[in-house]
């Protein structure tokens, strides 16, 4: 069995002490694949070596979190640009909107939001999209652009079956992390609707970590409480959600083969 945790903080101060042992212990616990995404100017190098000392496993993304959009979000950007002229990165992400915490920068976060959807196209990457109270404000961006060749994922998707449809109308993945597993999210009875060949997984750890951890910090290796929550749903085996969403992953991050 291949897992593949699309989204996951794996260089942040949560894992100083252990971040080893826990990227050692998802790899023993099927985790093949781990997709890093970038926050701001801060994370960049943290994430890159992370990525160089697990070059099979971590796989680097590089963008503006919206919660990072401030006065000085152009020179951020422009840190992102550099970056892409010499790394090699697997997505523009994570980026988007987030209007639950500040909408202080929200014409800032727009603007840079579309900025980095351009880079994208530019680059050919799909994007990561964050999302948080905001998923009008992103669909109609994304359909301004109205580019076919924009791909992505809407990550931490918790929204209703009518949200989840239009992600798919679009050509994104729809990211499904711990929330699913929580007993009155609802998210269950969305996933129980959408064909799998639409979803990827992601812990977005150290955060939202799925039952029977909830409220503890996230890890990657718990990604299979994620797919085994899938199957249950969906009345198939842990085996079969992993294969379809490591080969969704490949075929949106290109990775590796959609067939490993």
């Amino acid at each position: 069995m291949v897992l593949t945790d699309t989204h996951t903080h794996l260089y942040l101060d949560k894992f100083a002490q252990d971040r080893k042992l826990v990227i050692e212990n998802a790899i023993e616990n099927d985790v093949r694949y781990m997709m890093l995404p970038n926050i701001d100017r801060t994370s960049i190098d943290d994430m890159l070596n992370l990525c160089d000392s697990f070059p099979d496993n971590c796989f680097p993304m590089i963008g503006l979190h919206p919660g990072s959009v401030n006065k000085d979000y152009k020179n951020e950007i422009a840190i992102v640009e550099k970056y892409l002229t010499t790394k090699k990165f697997y997505a523009i992400g994570e980026i988007g909107i987030d209007l639950y915490w500040d909408k202080t920068f929200y014409k800032e976060q727009e603007i840079a939001f579309s900025h980095q959807i351009q880079l994208a196209l530019k680059y050919k990457l799909p994007i990561v999209v964050h999302s948080r109270e905001s998923f009008d404000e992103i669909i109609k961006i994304i359909k301004q652009i109205n580019n076919p060749d924009l791909r992505g994922v809407f990550h931490c998707f918790t929204g209703t079956l009518e949200q989840a449809q239009k992600v798919i109308s679009l050509g994104f993945k729809i990211g499904i992390g711990g929330v699913v597993t929580f007993k009155n999210s609802g998210l269950d009875k969305v996933v129980k609707e959408i064909n799998l060949e639409h979803i990827v997984l992601e812990t977005d750890s150290p955060f939202l970590a799925p039952v029977p951890y909830r409220g503890k910090r996230n890890e990657s290796s718990y990604i299979f409480y994620i797919a085994k929550k899938i199957a249950e749903i969906k009345n198939l085996t842990v085996e079969e959600v992993a294969e379809t969403t490591t080969n969704n992953a490949g075929s949106l991050f290109k990775f590796i083969e959609c067939n490993y």
